[in-house]
């Protein structure tokens, strides 16, 4: 099998697709989030030496700088540490209302002995999940962050083992963890555009469990924390996600807005001050719904393109978007955009209707800036035998004819 890619041009003034060639190619690198880059007209400038913004809806990279460095996340760590509970959560392996003890480590390592932020939870005391969630994601407690851990896993050091076994299933594949909480060691590092990429998944995934991160305070052991964030006390649409400090990280927060429906979520680290952090955030945030726009390129439903098929009652298949496909665009631009499937081909009867077979890769220059699933169409049925032995000889000479053009 090779990939390929049907090559389109979005209309400037319809912004409606028509195929203008079809070629077979092999594509390099991957699709989606991880290989998109920053949107043409990017002209914002911010002190943050790691900064990144993208629309949570398309997934269309606004800025990014520095994006892809490694960098210490402090205690946005604590952002995969609920990523593992909630998931624990939603496979009813856990439940809100189980209650977890507070260990001697995490009264000690995570408490108001410590020096670092804490809920204040008392030695030996039995806290519920729920409890610990705010605690963690409101109070940024380190000490619900362990007893989080060791509930779940037994020790922090299995459950950051269980971290990283998630991390990867979600695509994080730069990031490493090596405790629950922040602690800053050697390996323990990530991306602001992964920790974007695990924040967008919480809010798509745990909606009712991300309304936490929310919530602009949290009483615990009779003592009220503040929430750290504070793009919350801030009149421009935000609702989450998690601040972080150490000496060596400096300043970071992971922030998420919404205005007229659409929301952006935004990352910046290394920061000198808590108020800069807030700052840089909103200045990015306020900066994308200002200066870009959304535009829909395919309704839900609507024929995108087709793939070849081999072996079947038909030659090719038509592929459609299972949602609106939407990107967002600088306002008052008129750059032409191309996009193309993409999928490892040619498919192979039979095919069911819905089949998740390609992406839709739209970019402009040359940049990729987003990618969207495509569906079959419709079922496929196996061909005759006669029909299957052509298709065999001539997928046979094409093969033949792709290797001798990559040679050259």
């Amino acid at each position: 099998m090779a990939w390929r890619a049907r090559h389109y041009k979005v209309s400037r003034r319809g912004f409606c697709m028509s195929a203008l060639a079809v070629a077979a190619t092999v594509l390099a690198g991957s699709s989606g989030l991880a290989a998109s880059q920053a949107a043409d007209g990017q002209t914002f400038q911010t002190i943050a030496p790691y900064a990144f913004l993208m629309d949570a809806d398309t997934h269309t990279v606004l800025f990014a700088k520095h994006a892809d460095d490694l960098m210490d996340p402090a205690s946005t760590t604590k952002l995969m540490t609920a990523e593992v509970v909630m998931e624990e959560i939603a496979q009813h392996r856990l439940k809100l209302s189980d209650t977890f003890t507070i260990s001697e480590r995490a009264w000690r390592e995570g408490g108001a002995r410590s020096g670092g932020s804490t809920m204040f939870a008392k030695l030996h005391s039995q806290v519920a999940v729920s409890d610990l969630l705010q605690g963690l994601l409101v109070q940024s407690g380190n000490d619900a962050a362990i007893a989080l851990a060791e509930g779940i896993s037994g020790s922090e050091e299995a459950f950051a083992t269980l971290m990283n076994k998630r991390a990867r299933a979600l695509g994080m594949v730069k990031s490493h963890f090596d405790n629950a909480w922040g602690d800053p060691q050697p390996d323990h590092k990530v991306t602001a555009r992964e920790m974007a990429m695990l924040t967008d998944h919480i809010i798509q995934t745990y909606p009712d469990l991300y309304a936490y991160c929310a919530e602009k305070q949290f009483t615990w052991n009779k003592i009220t924390q503040r929430n750290r964030n504070g793009l919350l006390f801030l009149n421009i649409g935000a609702d989450g996600v998690k601040t972080g400090f150490t000496k060596g990280s400096g300043f970071g927060l992971i922030g998420s807005a919404v205005q007229n429906g659409e929301r952006l979520i935004v990352v910046v680290n290394g920061l000198k001050t808590a108020s800069a952090r807030v700052s840089e955030a909103r200045k990015l945030l306020e900066w994308g719904f200002r200066s870009f726009e959304s535009r829909q390129l395919f309704k839900a439903g609507s024929i995108v393109g087709s793939a070849e098929v081999y072996g079947g009652t038909e030659r090719a298949v038509n592929l459609i978007s299972p949602a609106p496909i939407k990107l967002l665009v600088p306002r008052g631009s008129d750059d032409p955009i191309t996009g193309e499937i993409r999928y490892q081909g040619p498919l192979t009867a039979p095919l069911k209707k819905g089949a998740a077979v390609a992406n839709l890769a739209v970019m402009r220059a040359g940049k990729v800036l987003a990618s969207f699933p495509l569906q079959t169409a419709d079922a496929v049925a196996v061909g005759a035998l006669q029909w299957r032995a052509l298709d065999a000889a001539q997928e046979l000479a094409t093969d033949l004819i792709r290797k001798y053009i990559f040679r050259l």
